[in-house]
C-alpha cells in the first residue's frame, strides 16, 4: 500500500479531467457563444491561447485541490464527502476562472454569462468526480474486503480493549484496521487480550513498537482506572506520525464530542495532528517555500559579506551543522553561520549566555541581528522547518527539558521554525529552566495556530531585529 501512488492516481485523473473539460468548454464557446456575437460560424482553431490555457488551467485546479487537502489522505476517503468536496471546489474554481478569464468576453446578453458559467461547472464537475468516484469506490471495496489494511496497534489490554478488538475483527465490512498487536499500560494490564493478539511490550516500548511494525493507527483502549496514563501516551504518540483514536466515555458522548467517521465502525474519537485547516496548512507550506527562496536571493549580497566576515574574524568553517529534532521527533541537520570560535563546544553542548566568551566579535553582531540563522531558510526549503514554529532543540537538551516538563513532546506536533512566539517573547534561553519557561509561549502558539498569527510573529520578529533585541 503506497499512499504516494494512490495520491498520484487522483492527481493524474484530475489533470486529465481539467484539460478535457477546458477543451470541451473552449469548443462550446467557439461553436455556440461566439457565432451569436459575430453572426456567423467561427472556425474551430486550437491556437496559442488554447495551448496556454491547456497548460495553466489544469495546474490551477491541482493547486486548488492541494490547498484544500484533497491529496493528503488518499486512503481515508468517503464517497459522500468526496462528492461534497468536489462540488464546492468545482464551484469555487469555476467562479475564479469566470471572473479571471470569461467576464470580459463580448456577449449578446447576460444570459450568455450564466450559460457559460453553468456549462463550465457541469463539464468540469462531471469529468472530475466520475474518475474520483471510481478510484474511491475500488479502494473502499478493497478496504471493506480486507485486501487493504492499516497496521493498527491497541494500547491497553483489559476487557474494554478486548471488546474493541472483537468488534473490529467481527465487522462485516472492515474499516481497514489490521490489528498487529497491543502494548500494556501497566503490569496488571494485558490479561484479557493475551491469546487473541500478540503482546508487543509495555508503554515504555510504545515508540519503538510504532517504528518497528510501521504502525499507521493507534487505538487507545483504556479503562477509567487507567486514564492517568493518557498524558504519557499522548506525549509519546506526538512524536509518531500515526492516526490516534480513543474510546469515548459516557461524558464524551453526552457532550457531543464523539464524531463518527463511518457507520460501519466502532465509534471512536479521532485525535488529529492537524492544528489548522488543510488549506491553511498547505498555504503555509507555499508561503514558507516562496518567502525562503526570495529571502535567500535578496540576502545573497549580505550572505557574501557574512562569509567574508567569518573568514577574516576567526579560524574555522563558515557553516556549522547540528543535529536537531524536527516534527514527530525526527532528527535533521540544522545549518547556521558560525558565530563562535572553533571548537567552542569541545567539552560538550552549552547554551549561549549573556556576554558569552565563546562568541567571536563578528559572531556577536550576527547573533544580535539574527543573521547567523540565514542558512535556516535552506532547511525551510527542504521541508524540515517552517518560517514560524517552536525553535528546534538538540536531543541533549530535550532529555533535560522532558524531565521537568513532559508536555514538551507536544511541540513535535508541528515543524520547528526559524522564529516563534517563545523566541520573540522570551529570547535566547541560558539554561533549561528558561527553556521550560519559553515552552509555555510555544504551547499557546500551537493551540492557536493560524496564518494570521504567523504573520504577526514574523512582523514582531522583524521589528525586534531592527531594534537590535536578541530574539
Amino acid at each position: 500500500m503506497n499512499k504516494k501512488v494512490q495520491a498520484l492516481r487522483y492527481l493524474i485523473t484530475d489533470l486529465i479531467a481539467a484539460a478535457l473539460s477546458w477543451t470541451l468548454f473552449y469548443i462550446y464557446r467557439k461553436t455556440f457563444v461566439e457565432p451569436q456575437v459575430f453572426g456567423y460560424q467561427i472556425p474551430l482553431e486550437l491556437g496559442s491561447r488554447f495551448t496556454l490555457g491547456i497548460i495553466i488551467i489544469p495546474a490551477f485546479w491541482v493547486l486548488l485541490y492541494y490547498l484544500t487537502g484533497f491529496y493528503k489522505n488518499p486512503y481515508y476517503k468517503s464517497r459522500l464527502n468526496e462528492f461534497g468536496q468536489t462540488f464546492f471546489c468545482s464551484l469555487m474554481g469555476v467562479t475564479i476562472l469566470f471572473f479571471a478569464l470569461i467576464l470580459d468576453d463580448i456577449i449578446v446578453s447576460y444570459r450568455s454569462y450564466y450559460t457559460s458559467f453553468l456549462m463550465l461547472f457541469l463539464i468540469h464537475f462531471t469529468l472530475t468526480y466520475i474518475p474520483r468516484f471510481i478510484i474511491t469506490a475500488i479502494t473502499t471495496g478493497k478496504i471493506h474486503r480486507r485486501k487493504i489494511g492499516f497496521n493498527t496497534l491497541i494500547v491497553g489490554g483489559n476487557e474494554r480493549a478486548l471488546e474493541i478488538y472483537q468488534e473490529i475483527e467481527n465487522q462485516e465490512k472492515s474499516t481497514g484496521n489490521k490489528i498487529i498487536g497491543f502494548v500494556t499500560v501497566n503490569e496488571k494490564n494485558g490479561t484479557q487480550l493475551k491469546g487473541h493478539i500478540l503482546p508487543l511490550g509495555s508503554l515504555a516500548d510504545l515508540k519503538n513498537v510504532v517504528d518497528q511494525y510501521q504502525i499507521e493507527e493507534v487505538i487507545i483502549a483504556l479503562d477509567s482506572s487507567e486514564h492517568d496514563s493518557i498524558n504519557r501516551i499522548m506525549n509519546t504518540l506526538n512524536e509518531c506520525q500515526v492516526v490516534i483514536k480513543a474510546i469515548p466515555d459516557l461524558h464524551d458522548i453526552l457532550t457531543g464530542k464523539v464524531k463518527i467517521e463511518t457507520i460501519f465502525g466502532t465509534p471512536l474519537i479521532r485525535i488529529s495532528h492537524d492544528l489548522m485547516p488543510h488549506w491553511q496548512i498547505n498555504l503555509k507550506r507555499i508561503i514558507d517555500l516562496t518567502l525562503s527562496i526570495i529571502a535567500l536571493v535578496l540576502l545573497s549580497p549580505l550572505t557574501l559579506f557574512i562569509v567574508i566576515g567569518i573568514k577574516l574574524s576567526s579560524k574555522g568553517p563558515v557553516l556549522i551543522k547540528q543535529e536537531r529534532m524536527g516534527r514527530f521527533g525526527k532528527p535533521f541537520i540544522l545549518y547556521k553561520f558560525r558565530s563562535m570560535y572553533k571548537d567552542a563546544e569541545i567539552n560538550g553542548p552549552e547554551l549561549t549566555k549573556k556576554n558569552d566568551a565563546r562568541l567571536t566579535p563578528f559572531g556577536r553582531f550576527l547573533r544580535k541581528r539574527k543573521l547567523d540563522e540565514i542558512p535556516n531558510f535552506w532547511n525551510v526549503i527542504k521541508g524540515e522547518m517552517s518560517l514560524v514554529g517552536p525553535r528546534p532543540e538538540r536531543q541533549y537538551y530535550i532529555d533535560q527539558i522532558v524531565e521537568k516538563a513532559p508536555h514538551y513532546a507536544h511541540l513535535h506536533k508541528v515543524k520547528p521554525g526559524i522564529t516563534s512566539w517563545g523566541q520573540v517573547k522570551f529570547g535566547y534561553a541560558e539554561n533549561v529552566d528558561q527553556m521550560v519557561k519559553r515552552l509555555e509561549y510555544d504551547l499557546i502558539y500551537i493551540e492557536n495556530m493560524s496564518l494570521f498569527i504567523d504573520f504577526q510573529i514574523i512582523i514582531y520578529t522583524l521589528l525586534t531585529i531592527i531594534k537590535g533585541r536578541n530574539v
